[in-house]
């Protein structure tokens, strides 16, 4: 079997005393005590999604469209 290479988003935040990393595209989520411990955990778990996951159960939860912006509020 030949392996393909595939870019994910991966979103990383503060909470509490860890991180908590997410990829929307398969609304995919891990943690880990740094910003390195919750990307390289979330990539686990995305490799492991990968290998068990049925090709009917990963394109039920791709998103293919994802968009990461910013948006002004007014606030008070």
């Amino acid at each position: 079997m030949q392996l393909i290479t595939k870019q994910l988003t991966a979103i990383i935040e503060r909470e509490g005393s860890g991180y908590v990393s997410l990829c929307p595209e398969l609304d995919i989520a891990s943690q880990g005590d740094t910003v390195e411990e919750a990307k390289s955990n979330l990539k686990e778990a995305l490799e492991l999604f990968f290998e068990t996951a049925s090709s009917e159960e990963i394109a039920r939860r791709s998103h293919e469209e994802i968009y990461i912006t910013r948006v002004e509020i007014a606030v008070g």
